[in-house]
């Protein structure tokens, strides 16, 4: 890969790292702040009800991957008629599932919502508004799609990081919002959250219609090539659908065999986890479009070393925030939340163990996704994904606490590694031997370090000054480890950068 793409990449990290920063911290605030002011119920009824409108609304995710790869081999190929053609199709096929997604909403998912949910009669009225609201929240978000894509195929993540930072000073609003509106404040809650949805979505319009010819609309079909998209975009429909039914799906089961309490303490540990991985997403959201186009420039090699690197460093900078978390969960929910729902300590240690594992799984992704011959990928990782759903319903029929769904998760996560680069190996001749050595080295280096911090260090936490403490040791160890596994070429490259940056002062 030229400097030109690693300086690009770095100064592309660097803004998705602030703006990640700030909205970590926001959203870490606003949910203390809205779990006080709604109460465990009917934080726990919107968890659970919005989670019907995700489980549909996995499509977003699908969408977006599938513009980003067609637009930014567009562009490595620098044909910009082709990206408006593409732009245009995209937007129309995308609406067209929109459609067929709120039929769906509001006939099965209706029906699901009103007799199959775990819901206190009294706040029945509320849940559905609340429904109503988010799917057409979900609207806004589909039809956004190819714009937020371009701009992140042109790779201009300062207008996303700033949009991210204005998103995130809207949640601040809804707070303060939230406590001067004498109403049902559920309601009141779906309705600004719908606002911010619109408020988002018209800036990534507007940005776009500005700066980027290719984003004006013009009538384009073309039959074979919208079949093409639906065909791309089915299979990694389910790629995306499996992800979303292993979350949302064993939310519903919780909600099922136990009450919404537990589903607002797995919701607060969703919403630790998903601040702490917007970490990985903002990084490598800046990497994802030059592995597409290395693929499109046919330089293999450069993007295997990209997906290798990738990974890594995608699990070591997830674990310099997890693992400080895990040696600290209760003094520090303890100073965030006023009020700890049962289980909510060992769900947020587990769903942080999952999403370490995870955070692999967006490099393997895009490396299949850019081949665009994805069929067999997506069949393969999505049966892993989906048995998280039989063999929780299995385990809780039983009598399981409920936290064993998500060592379930964590396991079939290793297992979905392993199958992720199996495919790919038939794909493309990826390196797999190579990798899944590297990765059972990061699984060993995590094992040691959840032991010393579960074991030894989570007893001894008692005050800020020894969560941060216990941070810089368990900085300092987890360096030590990843860089005893990291190749020399590697350790040396970034010795080099270091020297160079020092020699500047």
């Amino acid at each position: 890969m030229s400097s030109v793409n690693n300086k690009r990449i770095a100064k592309n990290t660097v803004y998705l790292y602030l703006r990640m920063l700030l909205v970590m911290a926001v959203s870490l605030y606003t949910v203390r702040a809205i779990l006080d002011i709604l109460g465990v119920v009917d934080y726990g009824i919107y968890n659970v009800v919005g989670g019907v409108v995700t489980m549909f609304a996995f499509m977003n995710r699908t969408l977006a991957t599938s513009s980003q790869r067609y637009f930014s081999i567009a562009l490595a190929k620098n044909d910009h008629e082709d990206l408006k053609r593409v732009f245009s199709l995209n937007l129309t096929v995308f609406s067209l599932l929109g459609v067929i997604v709120v039929f769906l909403l509001e006939t099965v998912g209706l029906w699901f919502v009103n007799n199959k949910m775990t819901i206190p009669v009294e706040r029945l009225g509320a849940a559905n508004v609340v429904y109503q609201l988010s799917i057409i929240s979900m609207l806004f978000h589909i039809v956004v799609i190819p714009y937020m894509a371009l701009v992140i195929a042109y790779e201009k993540m300062n207008v996303f990081a700033i949009i991210g930072v204005v998103e995130a000073i809207g949640k601040l609003g809804i707070v303060f919002l939230l406590t001067v509106i004498a109403f049902d404040r559920l309601i009141v809650y779906g309705v600004l959250v719908l606002l911010l949805a619109f408020g988002t979505s018209l800036w990534y319009i507007f940005y776009c219609l500005k700066h980027y010819p290719e984003s004006h609309f013009r009538w384009y079909w073309n039959k074979k090539e919208a079949l093409e998209l639906l065909g791309f975009s089915g299979w990694h429909f389910l790629g995306t659908f499996s992800i979303t039914c292993r979350s949302q799906g064993i939310n519903i089961l919780l909600n099922m065999f136990f009450n919404p309490a537990v589903n607002a303490a797995r919701a607060v540990a969703y919403q630790v986890y998903g601040a702490v991985h917007q970490l990985v997403t903002n990084f490598f959201t800046a990497v994802k479009p030059q592995i597409y186009k290395s693929y499109a420039s046919a330089q293999h090699d450069e993007m295997f070393k990209l997906v290798m690197r990738s990974s890594l460093f995608s699990m070591y900078l997830i674990s310099l925030l997890i693992f400080p978390l895990i040696a600290s969960t209760e003094f520090v929910l303890g100073l965030w939340l006023k009020e700890l729902p049962e289980y909510t300590i060992v769900f947020v240690q587990l769903v942080l163990l999952n999403g370490l594992v995870d955070s692999v799984d967006a490099p393997l992704s895009a490396t299949a996704l850019a081949t665009g011959k994805i069929r067999k990928y997506e069949i393969a990782v999505s049966s892993v994904i989906l048995a998280n759903i039989p063999i929780s319903y299995v385990a809780l029929k039983m009598g399981s606490n409920p936290d064993i769904t998500m060592v379930i998760s964590i396991i079939l996560s290793c297992i979905d590694v392993f199958v992720r680069t199996l495919m790919l190996k038939g794909m493309m001749n990826f390196p797999m031997k190579k990798y899944m050595v590297l990765f059972a080295k990061v699984l060993v280096v995590s094992a040691i370090l959840t032991f010393i911090c579960k074991f030894v260090l989570l007893d001894i936490v008692n005050s800020i000054w020894q969560v941060i403490l216990v941070s810089l040791v368990v900085f300092i160890l987890q360096t030590l480890l990843y860089a005893l596994i990291t190749d020399k070429s590697d350790r040396e490259a970034v010795v080099c950068i270091i020297k160079k940056r020092i020699g500047k002062h």
